[in-house]
């Protein structure tokens, strides 16, 4: 049965006997853990090494670092839309560590995701330190060859509902993209060699070399 750790912040007496490393909490894959929102926030500050997220219903969310493929392929992605936003200076880019605390109250971390300018910069500079209560324009989720697709769809209807405008789930196994769009049918390409920001990021085309397919 896999688990996942979670390090547990030492309480003082522990912190005093001879500095020993604090003890972990092992968790049956099968075993979901509930947190409100400011326990999340406490977790995350001291558990900077993993990736988490909350769904909606309080449930934790603990993610395995992604392989060093996945990685090339999402600072590929995310590394083309920060170029593009660079020009244009439409918006604000966020790679795959930056959560966003959507209005079911869920806290989610696209692998990459962008947002309106004017929306971002709406926020008070206070609320933008934290896990921002706001819904990116858009979101792309790259997925690894351990990610089950079901949860992934799963996740990307969950964006939309909650206001994302534009998402694509990318499968370099399959070598295929699922995009998702506000009161639309999920269209699929097969083997596509671009990918359109369409209205949404005016002017953008993701280039595949190097995401679902090989560099030339």
């Amino acid at each position: 049965m896999s688990t996942s750790i979670i390090d547990r912040e030492p309480t003082d007496l522990e912190a005093a006997e001879d500095r020993a490393a604090p003890p972990a909490l092992r968790v049956p894959a099968d075993v979901r853990l509930r947190v409100d929102p400011d326990d999340f926030e406490r977790l995350c500050s001291l558990n900077r090494d993993l990736r988490l997220e909350l769904k909606a219903d309080g449930t934790l969310i603990v993610m395995t670092p992604a392989s060093s493929e996945s990685s090339e392929q999402n600072a590929e992605l995310t590394a083309q839309l920060r170029n593009w936003n660079k020009a244009a200076k439409l918006g604000a880019v966020f790679d795959s560590s930056g959560g966003f605390t959507l209005p079911d109250g869920s806290v989610l971390a696209p692998d990459a995701s962008w947002i309106l300018r004017d929306r971002w910069r709406g926020l008070d500079p206070e609320a933008r330190r934290g896990f921002a209560r706001i819904v990116p324009d858009f979101i792309a989720e790259l997925r690894s060859a351990s990610d089950s697709l079901p949860k992934a769809r799963e996740k990307m209807r969950d964006y939309l509902a909650q206001g994302v405008r534009l998402g694509w789930l990318i499968d370099p196994k399959t070598r295929t993209v699922e995009i998702y769009r506000s009161g639309r049918d999920v269209e699929t390409l097969t083997n596509p060699a671009t990918l359109s920001g369409e209205d949404v990021l005016p002017g953008f085309t993701l280039d595949l070399a190097g995401i679902l397919h090989d560099e030339v």
